[in-house]
């Protein structure tokens, strides 16, 4: 997305070679004790290009003997990652980032294969990754314990944090390198080590780092311990299965959908698990009369379209007070219009594919039932004739409250607008949603920015601005937005057990 915010720092890499993937199918094994490892069982799962939708890799379906070996192994490695002094962590950390910078634009051009991501973006994850680990890195000793006061003459109390033990990451196909990092930095640098799953429908790009990984390792630039670091994945309801049920993991931390959360939920209550989730959004848009139209116009389709509408913290409806409604809609339809979206590498493309037929198939279902119940489609609407997964920019007008496409997570391309009066009103309708992640409000005035600060009941509020978080915030969902959170110093408190140490004289 050319116009982002995002992009500013980080201008668009598209390969002069021809693609990695054009001429050679990228085939991967499980990676375990710090190399590929072929999985225990012979199935495989085809890494689709929603783009055109050719095959573009193969990796394991993988089995629960994959997990007991990756989990096993983890536990073995803990013990000692744990004892490591933590600026020697820190420096794996720095290490990971050196790898990224050294392979940069082969993990750009798997990603955009794998993903449809434009080229712009694909850069963009691919930079965070690198800046995220040095950031953790950068943490080594952020950490301190304290002193309590004791009732005993002669004690003294001492409060700890250690390591949760292993930790089990489990990933989304929408951001797959850089959540992966999200599991893995603030994990290793607390003392943990961790099992990461990779989504099965995006795994190309984390296995190709791993690859590099092992490269650096046997060429003596990076000291990272076997075992510490594995990556395996497979389908939900086996390797899944196996992560979520084991006795192994001190806190297992994804990111996906609520009917995913549910599940883990379940899981780990049997070995009373610690979880971090961050789940589904419904992000609201809040644009007063006194905003800036253009700026609010701006920040709302970049919010919505990049990545075809596929991240959770993406705006997905609007509420515009009454007396800007017209000339807001009118910006805004216009906007939308103008979004040019095709295959990632074109010219001035904003936004690629969806990931999936079923990823597809939901929008199209949404935005079918939001017009049956009612609402009117003011431009978009239908889903593009293959190849490719593609849906237009799509505005809608007319659907209630109560309507599936205001209530739900919709995950593409298409928003629904809707009036209000008062400001009272709106945080009355955006508040209305069993989601709670991110929120935004377009106005000029402090009163109105101030209760937006308290009463807007979200875990992130952008105040004129577009919709994406910084490593250093803190990203948690309330409600079925999650449980935890991940990035920055609070995030890198979920890896820590506390242990309070009596000492009497």
């Amino acid at each position: 997305l050319p116009s982002h915010p995002l992009f500013a720092k980080n201008p668009p890499v598209i390969s002069s070679f021809p693609s990695l993937l054009s001429s050679k199918m990228l085939t991967f094994g499980q990676w375990i004790n710090n190399k590929e490892t072929p999985s225990l069982d012979a199935a495989t799962i085809d890494v689709e290009n929603p783009t055109d939708n050719s095959v573009v890799g193969k990796v394991p379906a993988g089995c629960a003997a994959d997990v007991e070996a990756a989990l096993t192994s983890a536990k073995k490695a803990q013990v000692a990652w744990a004892k490591v002094p933590v600026g020697t962590r820190a420096k794996v950390l720095k290490g990971f980032a050196a790898v990224i910078r050294e392979c940069r634009e082969d993990l750009i051009e798997t990603l955009i294969a794998e993903q449809s991501k434009v080229a712009g973006l694909a850069t963009v994850e691919i930079d965070a990754v690198a800046g995220y680990y040095e950031y953790y890195a950068g943490l080594a000793y952020s950490w301190e314990g304290e002193i309590i006061q004791s009732d005993n003459v002669g004690e003294n109390i001492y409060l700890h944090y250690a390591p949760v033990g292993v930790s089990v990451g489990i990933c989304p196909w929408n951001f797959p390198f850089f959540v992966m990092a999200r599991k893995i930095a603030p994990a290793l640098l607390a003392g943990c080590s961790v099992v990461v799953k990779t989504s099965e429908l995006t795994p190309l790009t984390c296995f190709k780092f791993m690859s590099h990984i092992s490269a650096a390792i046997e060429a003596g630039k990076l000291d990272l311990p076997p075992g510490v670091v594995s990556v395996v994945t497979g389908y939900g309801h086996t390797i899944g299965e196996a992560l979520t049920t084991s006795p192994i993991p001190g806190i297992i931390s994804m990111t996906g959908s609520v009917a995913t959360g549910q599940k883990i939920m379940t899981n780990a209550a049997v070995n009373m698990c610690k979880v971090s989730l961050e789940l589904g959004g419904k992000a609201p848009c809040i644009v007063m009369a006194d905003a800036d139209l253009d700026k609010a116009v701006e920040a709302i389709v970049s919010s919505r379209v990049i990545f075809s509408g596929q991240v959770c913290n993406c705006a997905e409806r609007v509420y515009v007070q009454s007396s800007v409604y017209d000339a807001f809609m009118e910006k805004f339809v216009a906007k939308m219009k103008s979004v040019k979206f095709g295959g990632p590498k074109e010219d001035g493309v904003e936004y690629g594919a969806l990931m999936s037929k079923d990823q597809l198939d939901k929008v199209q279902g949404m935005v079918d039932r939001a017009v049956e119940a009612g609402a009117t489609v003011l431009c978009g609407g239908k889903a593009v004739d293959g190849p490719g997964y593609f849906f237009p920019p799509t505005v809608l007008v007319g659907a209630a409250q109560d309507s599936e496409i205001m209530q739900k997570e919709i995950f593409g391309p298409a928003i629904p607008v809707a009036k209000f009066e008062t400001f009272d009103e709106a945080l009355e309708l955006a508040n209305d949603c069993e989601y709670g992640l991110t929120s935004s409000l377009f106005t000029n005035d402090y009163r109105f920015i101030e209760r937006a600060r308290t009463e807007l009941l979200f875990g992130e509020t952008y105040i004129n601005r577009f919709h994406f978080e910084t490593i250093q915030g803190f990203h948690a969902g309330w409600r079925k937005s999650g449980i935890g959170g991940a990035d920055g110093k609070h995030g890198l408190m979920e890896y820590f057990n506390t242990k309070v140490i009596y000492v009497q004289q």
